[in-house]
């Protein structure tokens, strides 16, 4: 099986158009995203596990499924990406791309039987003002997993991953990383901290091993801007090996945390072969 261009599509439109802002200021739209999510897994044939928690009583959820490892079940790859949307936006890109890929992903996993446990997360509250706080789904999770003394050897944030621009001058960056890499936004970034930066550049080669879609990757300091902007930051917090998948976000893309981050924004045709890509290097990842 392959990632398709409709299903991404469907998947980006529904949670921007039809759902639409989504947050816990607009709860509705936040719990009609995760039954969405849910329901979608669920006919993929898996058992949603939800981490139900509340924030000033308004309730919330991680929502969780597993693609059991045959030889090390005890071992875990986790892929994350969250559906909240920050406030005054609609979210297409940021995150309905990264929860897309998420679906696809998932649903491409279960032709395969891995070595490795594989496990999904859909994430709540990550954006403004929950970021980096107790209440940050992401932060609330890990914690969590963390207790449960959970062997997460990785995890991989899908953040805004959804805006390519061939353009000369498209793709700018936070100080000197100009000289290091293209001023064009038609690649994918894999970026992680230090003590994650050996397991990121093994994810990297393995996603060159079977795509064509162009990468560039960094391991570099977690303060620097954007570099932590994502739910990748609550698990470094606990100690775990992570990094992010994204397309730079505000160092490309116009319409980051606006109201016209729309459908028509997103470039389906590229996400779809960055979604197969990815699932190809997560699959060797795990076996």
């Amino acid at each position: 099986m392959k990632a398709t261009k409709e299903r991404l599509r469907s998947h980006v439109q529904t949670l921007a158009s039809e759902i639409g802002e989504r947050h816990l200021f607009r709860p509705q739209a936040l719990h009609a995203a995760a039954d969405y999510i849910t329901q979608e897994w669920q006919n993929q044939g898996y058992q949603v596990a939800a981490q139900n928690y509340e924030v000033n009583g308004i309730s919330c959820a991680n929502l969780e499924i597993s693609q059991r490892g045959l030889i090390f079940p005890e071992d875990i790859i986790l892929i994350g990406a969250h559906y909240d949307s920050v406030v005054g936006s609609p979210g297409a890109n940021d995150n309905g791309s990264g929860i897309a890929a998420l679906l696809e992903i998932s649903r491409l996993f279960t032709t395969l039987t891995p070595r490795n446990t594989v496990r999904f997360v859909a994430f709540s509250n990550e954006e403004p003002p929950f970021f980096t706080s107790k209440h940050m789904g992401s932060l609330v999770y890990a914690q969590t997993a963390h207790r449960r003394q959970d062997k997460i050897r990785l995890m991989v944030s899908l953040e805004t991953i959804g805006y390519f621009n061939s353009a000369p001058g498209s793709q700018h960056y936070p100080p000197l990383f100009n000289f290091f890499y293209p001023n064009r936004g038609d690649f994918i970034a894999f970026i992680s901290n230090f003590r994650s930066r050996k397991v990121m550049r093994q994810a990297a080669q393995a996603f060159r091993r079977h795509s064509q879609f162009p990468l560039e990757y960094t391991a570099t300091f977690a303060n620097i801007p954007g570099v932590s902007w994502s739910d990748h930051w609550s698990f470094w917090h606990l100690g775990y090996r992570a990094f992010m998948i994204t397309d730079t976000a505000p160092y490309r893309y116009a319409y980051y945390h606006s109201a016209q981050d729309t459908p028509e924004k997103v470039c389906f045709e590229a996400l779809t072969h960055l979604t197969d890509g990815l699932f190809m290097a997560f699959a060797d990842l795990a076996n």
